[in-house]
């Protein structure tokens, strides 16, 4: 099983539509989350692309010399750039990190920030742009081992001579990860990327989606790896964490949630929609805004994408994990609020109970203690001059 943290690049809060207790991203705090996550022994670390966010790509390059074993899944946009810089950029990322660069293939589904970036494209066309992107990066990538050159000539883009002098750590290229709810954006999945992830659902909606996925893959002749997209607020008792969940959203008025609503309700994203859905009313209680066991859409009130958290103790979470594993996830991608403190608190809680060995300790070391207070031994009632 492969846990995901999170790097939020667009600010941290402890409270969803407040700056009271708000987080700017700068490099210190970024750094701390990165560090973290690589120290507690996360198999990596989402950072999402949006003009609310700085560059995936320039914050992952600025973390490799500070972590050790941390993944860094960056996200490519097509449409944004062209397919032969995606490829050198890759490369060289990869091969500064040696190898610890995975790909996020990110089509969009907000058209007015797509819009505001240049891309006047609608749904089918992203991703009609998105597989013929993906197949010329691809071919280049490939390419770089034996010095080749590529041709191509499609509909939405065109290469003569295409060379790519310097090869990715990683062979053939970086693995390739994807989300998206569409019929389009499913057989996108089933013909060109490694791991289909899903935002959060009811088991019964994943189901149906990784059974869809899989079948897909089938007919291509090819097998993916599964994953889930989540929120997590996880306390030792089921109580300190819906009393976590219930602060998170304390600060929102009806207001917020309205305007938000509104805007998500726009997007052409067919996982947008399947967020939105899932509310049962316009009610901010438990009942209303929990969708299955311990499956909460508070997050989703003002927060676009992933609106979805897993909340209970630690038994209900590993519960609720391992009911995604048995239909075929293998990778989680996790965040919480805030996202420093969560990362330690979901690694002290679920590492052991999930299987997950930590680099906090050396091999064949132990952990000794106390820690945070005078130690006394029996030898001795007083402590030591040097304590």
């Amino acid at each position: 099983m492969d846990i995901f943290w999170y790097i939020p690049t667009h600010g941290d809060s402890r409270y969803l539509g407040a700056e009271e207790g708000a987080r700017a991203a700068n490099f210190d705090y970024i750094q701390q989350i990165g560090i973290a996550a690589d120290s507690l022994g996360y198999h990596g670390v989402l950072i999402p692309t949006g003009r609310s966010c700085e560059d995936p790509w320039i914050v992952a390059a600025s973390l490799i010399n500070s972590t050790k074993r941390l993944r860094f899944l960056v996200a490519l946009r097509p449409g944004l750039t062209q397919p032969a810089l995606a490829a050198r950029m890759t490369a060289t990322l990869d091969r500064l990190s040696e190898g610890r660069l995975l790909i996020n293939l990110v089509a969009g589904g907000d058209a007015q920030e797509l819009a505001g970036d240049g891309v006047f494209l609608d749904h089918a066309e992203r991703y009609a742009v998105s597989e013929e992107f993906v197949r010329v990066w691809e071919a280049l990538l490939r390419a770089s081992r034996s010095g080749e050159a590529v041709d191509y000539e499609g509909r939405h883009f065109r290469l003569s001579g295409g060379r790519l002098l310097f090869p990715p750590f990683q062979s053939p290229r970086p693995p390739l990860y994807f989300g998206g709810s569409s019929d389009a954006a499913h057989d996108l999945a089933a013909r060109a990327v490694d791991t289909y992830l899903t935002w959060g659902e009811p088991p019964s909606a994943v189901g149906e989606k990784f059974a869809d996925i899989k079948a897909r893959a089938a007919h291509c002749g090819r097998n993916l790896r599964l994953g889930v997209r989540l929120h997590v607020i996880v306390r030792p008792t089921e109580k300190e964490a819906w009393d976590a969940a219930e602060s998170l959203i304390s600060r929102l008025d009806d207001r917020m949630i309205e305007n938000a609503q509104a805007t998500f309700s726009k997007m052409d994203s067919i996982g947008q929609q399947r967020m939105i859905s899932l509310r049962k009313s316009n009610g901010r209680s438990r009942d209303d805004l929990e969708v299955s066991p311990n499956l909460w859409t508070g997050v989703g009130l003002t927060r676009g994408g992933a609106g979805t958290a897993l909340v209970g103790d630690p038994d209900q979470i590993e519960a609720r994990i391992r009911e995604y594993e048995a239909l075929g996830a293998d990778s989680f991608v996790l965040s919480g609020y805030p996202h420093l403190e969560e990362a330690y608190r979901f690694a002290e809680l679920m590492f052991p109970r999930l299987g997950i060995d930590g680099h906090g300790v050396l091999p064949g070391e132990k952990i000794t203690g106390p820690f945070g207070s005078v130690a006394v031994t029996p030898a001795s009632s007083s402590p030591s001059a040097a304590a």
